[in-house]
């Protein structure tokens, strides 16, 4: 974040993967929505994108990347922003992102390290995208649920720059790469608190639970477990396998007021965003793990 005067700042981000899906349009939708949405955790506005694209130019035929960038073209159209340029090297295996630009407001940023003890959790996606993504990878996928996670990922965290307008809202962070506990154990490390999470009101996508039964769990999970997993109450293996499951695109996890919750959910709704109530941050406890999971 960098300040420019009278309350802006320019945020900037950059985040680009190898293919999780085998459509190359998707693969760049994908990959340009979770870039994009970096800016939205933030609380700012993106105002234009670069592309980042390695390919393995003697393997796959051009037409194959002219896919991948259509798809990134397409979440910056979105967005409401340009995909102003970009740069391509050839690379052994395939990979798209964006670097993207946006602006804030410097009284509207969300911080790890801001949250308050008393404040509502709250997650605007269903968990288990890795899950899904990887029994697709194992063959398991069952029919009625290959787009489910697709989807997922393409839906944009736009309701985080209503979010950043909200006073009530301590914290926000998106859901990615380490899962929610890994997340929610940031914000609580930030923030000097503890957290309760409600495994039951947890949302996860159709199938996930089937799938877990079938050993359709991303390496992610155990290395995600085996980094935070001794500031976490004892989980059975199911419990384990959604909260630490890696999300691609995840959704936005936010800390709120308790007198501002109605009004947080009205927002949510009237731009059409689901809002799971999952839990509770508390004031630190000696006595008990960083974050408890009942």
């Amino acid at each position: 974040m960098y300040d420019i005067g009278n309350g802006q700042a320019i945020v900037s981000t950059t985040d680009f993967f190898m293919p999780i899906v085998d459509d190359p349009f998707d693969f760049g939708r994908i990959a340009a929505t979770n870039a994009i949405s970096d800016i939205f955790a933030m609380g700012g506005r993106p105002l234009m994108a670069i592309a980042i694209l390695g390919f393995p130019i003697n393997k796959l035929p051009a037409e194959v990347a002219q896919q991948i960038v259509e798809g990134g073209r397409f979440a910056c159209r979105q967005a409401g922003i340009a995909l102003a340029g970009g740069h391509s090297i050839d690379n052994p295996e395939p990979i798209f992102g964006l670097a993207v630009t946006g602006m804030i407001s410097t009284k509207q940023v969300k911080r790890n390290a801001s949250a308050e003890a008393g404040c509502e959790l709250f997650l605007t996606k269903p968990l288990g995208i890795g899950i899904l993504t990887t029994a697709e990878k194992q063959g398991k996928l069952k029919p009625e649920h290959k787009n489910l996670a697709r989807d997922a990922m393409c839906e944009m965290n736009v309701i985080g720059a209503e979010f950043a307008k909200v006073d009530e809202i301590t914290a926000m962070t998106d859901v990615t790469g380490f899962g929610l506990l890994g997340h929610l154990s940031e914000i609580c490390l930030g923030s000097n608190l503890h957290a309760e999470i409600n495994f039951a009101a947890i949302q996860t996508l159709d199938g996930v639970k089937e799938y877990i039964e079938l050993g359709a769990v991303p390496g992610g999970t155990n290395r995600n477990f085996d980094s935070y997993g001794h500031l976490i109450s004892p989980m059975h293996d199911e419990q384990k396998a959604i909260l630490c499951d890696p999300q691609t695109s995840g959704g936005l996890l936010i800390a709120v007021r308790p007198q501002a919750v109605e009004n947080v959910q009205n927002l949510a709704k009237l731009h059409k965003v689901p809002l799971y109530h999952v839990g509770k941050l508390l004031a630190p406890n000696n006595h008990s793990p960083l974050i408890v999971v009942k």
